[in-house]
């Protein structure tokens, strides 16, 4: 094993046990954030504890953290409700697939879950990584994890390390879990409260992609944390009023802000930055990856256009030291 990997797998397991950590305020949510996406994803898999040390030494702001609940109600950090995609759970378990061919979490307890090994995220009918490039599929040894280990690990890093990184939860598919018989939102605000992570001075930003469970966050459960209404469609680009009444701030994806290259060869920026900040919210983009560039020459020419000419605030980014460094430098 590459002596770097030694080093960052070590330090995961260097997460603190006592949840009376203290945990070091925000002092402004007015600065240009780096959001590690998933951890260090560009360069160990996705939402592995190595994947998120690896990004607290990039000195980030946030480290984000996909959840999903298992069988037996552990918050589980991983990106979908299904497995097939970054674990070896259709070897290890073959016939645990519901009819639509696919294994889902919330089918697995955390025991079992435990026992998959996870890799870079590939194609399941093709076996092949979806980022060619990135670690190699399936060497060394990664597993699941549950969100309260993740935190333990972030809080003793900021401790060892004298840091205030904060989290940045996502709640995944809410209606779904609700189907299951789960209300996964009332699951993690208790978590996040047991570790401090009550309101908006506190290190942690919540995010969800339902804008009817967000609402329901702010206004049934009181929740008085920084609120990210992430979008994804065009129509959801109107609603910045509604959006402002319960969240701080919205989650676009790149191609709702820029728009390609009028005939002069000049990037092209929609208005939403502008609409959600006259409605005072922040925007958080994603996801910016230095090896899918689309019709960018360079990442910071990317980063370039997005800070500067976009005026974003913050960056989901796989590849955190690239963001980091090109902000210090400009």
């Amino acid at each position: 094993m590459p002596r770097f990997l030694v080093v960052i797998l070590v330090l995961c397991f260097m997460s603190c046990n006592n949840k009376e950590v203290k945990i070091n305020k925000v002092s402004t949510k007015s600065e240009k954030v780096v959001i590690a996406h998933r951890g260090a994803s560009g360069y160990l898999p996705e939402h592995t504890l190595a994947s998120k040390a690896m990004a607290h030494t990039m000195n980030v702001d946030f480290i984000e953290q996909d959840i999903v609940l298992s069988k037996d109600n552990v918050l589980v950090v991983i990106h979908d409700i299904h497995l097939e995609s970054v674990t070896d759970v259709a070897i290890k378990f073959p016939d645990r697939n519901r009819e639509d061919g696919r294994f889902y979490v919330v089918d697995f307890t955390f025991e079992e879950l435990q026992q998959l090994n996870v890799s870079e995220r590939f194609d399941p009918a093709t076996n092949k990584a979806i980022f060619p490039n990135r670690f190699p599929l399936f060497k060394s040894n990664f597993k699941l994890h549950s969100l309260q280990e993740e935190i333990e690990l972030i809080q003793g890093l900021n401790k060892s390390r004298s840091k205030n990184i904060g989290i940045y939860p996502e709640i995944k598919e809410p209606e779904f879990h609700q189907k299951e018989g789960k209300d996964i939102s009332k699951i993690v605000l208790n978590v996040l409260a047991e570790y401090g992570y009550k309101t908006k001075e506190d290190n942690c930003i919540l995010q969800c992609f339902d804008a009817k469970e967000l609402k329901r966050i702010r206004e049934e459960f009181k929740s008085e944390l920084f609120l990210v209404q992430l979008i994804e469609f065009e129509e959801e680009e109107l609603r910045m009023e509604e959006f402002a009444k319960y969240a701080d701030g919205i989650g676009p994806w790149i191609p709702q802000i820029i728009k390609g290259k009028d005939k002069n060869g000049k990037w092209l920026i929609s208005d939403l930055v502008m609409n959600a900040h006259k409605n005072n919210l922040k925007v958080h983009a994603y996801t910016f990856r230095a090896d899918e560039l689309g019709d960018f020459k360079t990442f910071d020419e990317l980063l370039n256009v997005a800070l500067y000419e976009a005026n974003i605030d913050g960056f989901f980014t796989d590849f955190p030291d690239k963001v980091v460094d090109f902000i210090n430098k400009n």
